[in-house]
């Protein structure tokens, strides 16, 4: 996740200067995952006090995201459809980090649940994957790029005719 939000941040600053502020909130949760990283190695139900308190996780990180979130989707248009990765290589490379951000929520929420690890890290993982959501959205739109929409699928009247005489 961290590596592909690297990627993302570099292209933020190379496609787009005016982007500054992104591309600083994007290293911030860079720093933030190596936070993360380091509570989720130390296990809240075994490891000593002091372990602890070095690698306690800020809750003011998770509304910092949410302040971000708020901020970018005031200028962003509303979403009335599904959008598919895409809107430029910023844009989708956030949202693989978006997937990658679900997927370690994903592993962390058990933890969690045991009492292992911090629930700021997992209310902060479920933040994060929002926050490179949005993120794509809004490099997308600053960058003029589009974003594709999802199409559902509608069967024609051959397929269905089809479907129907296979299922008998």
């Amino acid at each position: 996740c961290n590596a592909m939000i690297g990627l993302a941040c570099e292209y933020v600053q190379r496609e787009d200067a005016a982007q500054s502020e992104l591309a600083e909130a994007l290293e911030n949760v860079m720093s933030r995952l190596f936070d993360v990283g380091a509570s989720v190695a130390t296990p809240q139900d075994t490891s000593s006090q002091s372990k602890k308190k070095r690698s306690t996780f800020d809750p003011v990180h998770v509304d910092k995201l949410e302040a971000l979130i708020d901020k970018m989707d005031e200028e962003l248009p509303p979403l009335t459809t599904f959008i598919l990765p895409s809107g430029g290589l910023c844009s989708a490379h956030l949202h693989v980090a978006r997937t990658l951000a679900r997927r370690a929520e994903r592993n962390v929420v058990p933890l969690v649940r045991d009492g292992a690890v911090d629930p700021e890290v997992g209310k902060f993982l479920n933040r994060l994957s929002d926050f490179l959501f949005a993120s794509a959205r809004f490099v997308a739109f600053k960058q003029g790029k589009k974003e594709t929409t999802w199409q559902k699928h509608v069967p024609t009247a051959s397929a269905t005719s089809a479907d129907t005489a296979s299922s008998t």
